[in-house]
């Protein structure tokens, strides 16, 4: 009954100064608020880095040609043809033990046409395994098979901005489509993918078999992967540097490369690029919640000071409630339960300020809504503990009043 008692008495004291209150609990929404607009703001840039990424493909490797140097010329990337179809089929025979999929990926920018129009795009040759390794799923019609990889119909998969291009009026799947003014059957469309990590448009692509891009794109390529590149998925994403550097031993052997020679191809692991985005992120994150935890120290300051200020106005009636029987203890308690709510209040109004603002945010960049369950918890707990600690030192002070003092003050 006693504490129900000094909640009312606190309640009733800050109601008597709702304007000072609430202006003094501004810090302790503000800091909370700020918190947890940054965490989830946060979180919520970190999936979308994360997103991207996977959209580009699983626990990926890209082993490309390397480069060659003429007359003290680097050629670059890919001026060198080293990679061979027996270094994929290697891989596919599991030469590298923590690769799960692999594929040759082929590709040039061609005209296309429909019926209806004609665009520029890139085709791709490759085979199903594609498909699995960058969790691409067509949303209307179908995949081609392993055997129509290895036979090499006339068949083309399409991303949705090459459907949307050519085919306005009417669904692609059926359709005819001109590659090169030759004919294929369109057999699916592709789920939207969006952009990647580099700012290429995904959808605006159409997939073929490796075969067919073999007989009818490039018929010159020989035992080298000279236009094109290899895709490896690692089964687990905790052994991608380990496959890594597997692939690479592997590679060097079947290449005769000596111990002093460089390596003759290049290997572009996504994963490490993609953490080290996600831990700028979290660096940028984690700056802007320390800033705005200041706050909540500012607002703990501007607790006590109104506290101090309420001491000074209350003397009085503390000389009054000491001289009736009320001890040092329960003036103390008073006046630290009148500080821990107002951090109390200001830390319910700060959550549900936060979560506005990280929904807001969540919605004008584009990236998933979270709300930091654990991070909330914490920061109302830590403006429970501002209360305290910046509210004790008014509440001892109100304690030590002499009664005889108090009662004499403003009289």
């Amino acid at each position: 009954m006693k504490v129900f008692t000094t909640l009312k008495l606190a309640f009733r004291a800050l109601w008597r100064n709702k304007g000072r209150s609430l202006l003094t609990m501004l810090g302790i929404i503000f800091g909370i608020g700020t918190v947890i607009a940054m965490i989830a703001s946060g979180q919520g840039a970190k999936e979308s880095v994360a997103d991207v990424f996977r959209a580009m493909g699983t626990n990926l490797l890209i082993v490309t040609n390397g480069s060659q140097a003429q007359g003290g010329a680097a050629g670059g990337a890919g001026s060198r043809y080293s990679l061979t179809w027996a270094d994929e089929q290697a891989l596919e025979d599991g030469e590298v033990p923590t690769v799960r999929w692999v594929t040759p990926v082929l590709q040039t920018k061609v005209q296309v046409a429909s019926d209806e129009a004609n665009w520029n795009t890139t085709v791709v040759g490759t085979k199903p395994a594609y498909f699995s390794i960058k969790s691409w799923n067509v949303k209307e019609g179908a995949l081609f098979d392993e055997e129509a990889a290895t036979t090499g119909p006339n068949d083309a998969i399409i991303g949705t901005t090459v459907a949307t291009q050519l085919y306005a009026n009417a669904s692609p799947v059926g359709q005819v489509i001109r590659i090169n003014n030759q004919i294929y059957n369109v057999i699916g469309v592709l789920e939207t993918k969006g952009q990647s990590g580099m700012g290429q448009d995904q959808d605006d692509t159409i997939i073929i078999p490796l075969k067919t891009y073999m007989q009818r794109m490039d018929k010159g390529m020989g035992k080298y992967i000279s236009k094109g590149q290899i895709f490896v998925s690692v089964g687990n994403e905790n052994d991608i540097s380990t496959a890594e550097a597997q692939l690479t031993a592997m590679l060097r052997e079947k290449h005769s490369l000596g111990a002093s020679d460089d390596d003759d191809f290049r290997i572009r692991n996504l994963a490490e690029f993609a953490m080290s985005q996600q831990k700028s992120t979290e660096k940028i994150t984690t700056l802007l919640a320390i800033v705005a935890a200041m706050s909540l120290i500012v607002g703990g300051i501007g607790v006590m000071n109104i506290m101090l200020v309420s001491v000074i106005e209350r003397t009085r009636e503390i000389g009054i409630r000491m001289a009736v029987g009320a001890k040092p203890l329960d003036v103390m308690t008073q006046f630290l339960v009148e500080a821990l709510v107002l951090a109390g209040l200001g830390g319910v109004i700060g959550l549900a300020f936060g979560a506005g603002m990280a929904k807001y945010m969540a919605g004008y960049y584009g990236w998933k809504f979270f709300f930091p369950a654990a991070t909330a918890g914490v920061a109302f707990a830590v403006a429970g503990g501002v209360g305290v600690v910046f509210g004790l030192y008014p509440a001892i002070r109100a304690s030590r009043l002499d009664p005889i003092t108090a009662l004499r003050y403003e009289s």
